[in-house]
């Protein structure tokens, strides 16, 4: 997300560096580009994450102390 997040806020820059844009200006020129450039990512990102928690077989965390433990207990 954070590749579509700089095109926005240079756009929105240079938008009220040129133009001195009133807030309200920049809720119809800046948002509806973030949203185009943020949303339609997100499925493909999310399905790529999954794919790759199956590939390397991800499991649940776990603390590096309860893993001692359970050594300590067992021997």
């Amino acid at each position: 997300m954070c590749f579509a997040c700089v095109p926005s806020v240079a756009l929105a820059l240079w938008l009220e560096a040129v133009y001195s844009l009133p807030y309200w200006a920049h809720l119809f020129t800046t948002l509806p580009f973030l949203l185009v450039t943020c949303v339609p990512p997100l499925r493909p990102l999310k399905g790529w994450f999954v794919a790759r928690q199956y590939y390397y077989d991800a499991e649940e965390g776990r603390l590096a102390l309860e893993d001692a433990r359970a050594k300590h207990q067992t021997t």
